[in-house]
């Protein structure tokens, strides 16, 4: 605060101020006012926070590295990045930087191969068989919590739902579902479970080639990149591995979030209820509004201009998806949240270019299809007084991560519905 009580902004620091975790959006519009790209002072970094901007970066794959996708400022570079090109500099130690055998830090020609061969593994008839076990799925897990009447919402559902739901798709053998559960609730932190899943995967992809089966994990395990080259066995364990903790972790949260806004708002609640077709776009406006990923970076390989201002080469670029997604300038009343907003979709949650999230037709149908089983199976979804407190003076906690935007934990109170009877409604 300021001797005026104001908010001080610029001794904010975005990265470690536990102050930002509840209501980042503040702070993303006094970024946003002072100039859509602005270097905070903390950390030298370049915050982005205007939509076209953000665009610009995220199509510019020659100008900017997705190295430091992940990592951001943090543990910085191992050498001083001189000079108006740092490219050959990249190459040279991208190996040292976090997570960096992982498709988010690739840049093309290597991530064109392993984008490729990540997609045939998510095509549409595996997508849809796959939509056929969310079903069955979301039905089984609400058989457990609706008959108690409340439940908390995040480690009850959400947490297993997204987790079965990848294992699935990526044909995990359903004997082997209780194990994953119980290894990711022993498992705090993304970049941890990514390292255990990178074992779990390895595992299966060695069994698979040394004996082929007719199943899912033969095919991922001998899925072959464009050139018809076979890849390592780390680059398919590592693809799944990626997939299976980026794609829970942020679908957890936009669960969590849409949960959240239904529970504090009856009106929207009923008319989802009453009107499934309204769906979908709730789930682009969810995204929008509360974007699972808060930031991710870009390190400048020349010196450019991003919207009108120079960004030297060896510079890290803060990605504001948060604040893009609320921009006015792309976005009529960015703060409001309207169900019917017609350009919702055009959200950055996804990302964008290159590097768009191969798992948004995965996240949008674990969403839609949970949101109509939960509906069906509850009515009159409410916040728990109890844990959160009364309406205006909630008490919610947030993940506390400048790269994920998301609540821990959320306490419901419902009026149970017999699955025979919204089996009935269906």
């Amino acid at each position: 605060m300021s001797d005026g009580g104001t908010i001080d902004y610029e001794a904010l620091d975005y990265f470690i101020d536990e102050s930002l975790l509840a209501d980042p959006y503040p702070y993303f519009e006094y970024l946003r006012a002072q100039c859509p790209v602005q270097r905070e002072p903390h950390h030298g970094v370049m915050a982005v926070t205007g939509y076209d901007e953000a665009v610009a970066v995220l199509n510019d794959t020659a100008n900017f590295s997705a190295c430091n996708s992940p990592s951001g400022p943090f543990p910085g570079f191992p050498v001083p990045l001189e000079g108006d090109d740092v490219s050959a500099l990249i190459e040279q130690y991208r190996h040292q930087l976090p997570m960096s055998t992982v498709i988010a830090t690739m840049d093309p020609p290597q991530h064109t191969d392993h984008r490729a061969l990540l997609m045939r593994l998510l095509t549409p008839k595996r997508l849809k068989e796959n939509e056929e076990f969310m079903w069955r799925l979301a039905d089984r897990l609400l058989d457990e919590l609706v008959p108690r009447g409340e439940c908390e919402f995040i480690s009850d559902f959400a947490e297993a739902y997204t987790l079965l739901v990848i294992a699935d798709l990526l044909g995990v053998p359903e004997d082997d579902h209780p194990k994953l559960l119980a290894m990711r609730s022993g498992l705090p932190g993304t970049g941890t479970w990514t390292s255990a899943l990178h074992g779990t995967f390895t595992a299966y992809v060695e069994d698979r080639r040394r004996q082929p089966r007719d199943d899912v994990m033969t095919k991922l395990a001998t899925a072959t990149f464009p050139d018809g080259s076979t890849p390592e066995v780390a680059d398919v364990a590592g693809l799944a591995a990626f997939l299976f903790a980026a794609g829970q972790e942020t679908t957890v949260r936009l669960l969590g979030a849409a949960l959240q806004l239904l529970a504090e708002d009856p009106d929207l609640q009923q008319l989802l209820r009453a009107e499934r077709d309204r769906i979908p776009n709730f789930v682009e406006e969810m995204l929008r509004v509360e974007s699972p990923i808060k930031s991710h970076f870009r390190l400048a390989r020349v010196s450019t201009n991003v919207g009108g201002v120079e960004v030297p080469a060896g510079t890290t670029v803060m990605l504001l998806d948060g604040a893009a997604n609320r921009d006015p300038r792309r976005f009529e009343h960015p703060a409001e949240f309207d169900v019917d907003r017609p350009n919702a979709r055009q959200h950055l949650a996804f990302g964008h270019g290159i590097h768009t999230c191969a798992g948004a037709p995965l996240a949008r149908a674990e969403a839609r299809v949970s949101l109509e089983r939960i509906l069906d199976r509850m009515t009159d979804i409410r916040i728990s007084e109890a844990a959160h407190g009364p309406a205006g003076a909630r008490r919610y906690e947030y993940v506390p991560a400048y790269l994920f935007r998301g609540l821990t934990n959320l306490h419901l109170e419902f009026t149970p519905v017999d699955a025979a009877e919204a089996r009935g409604r269906s």
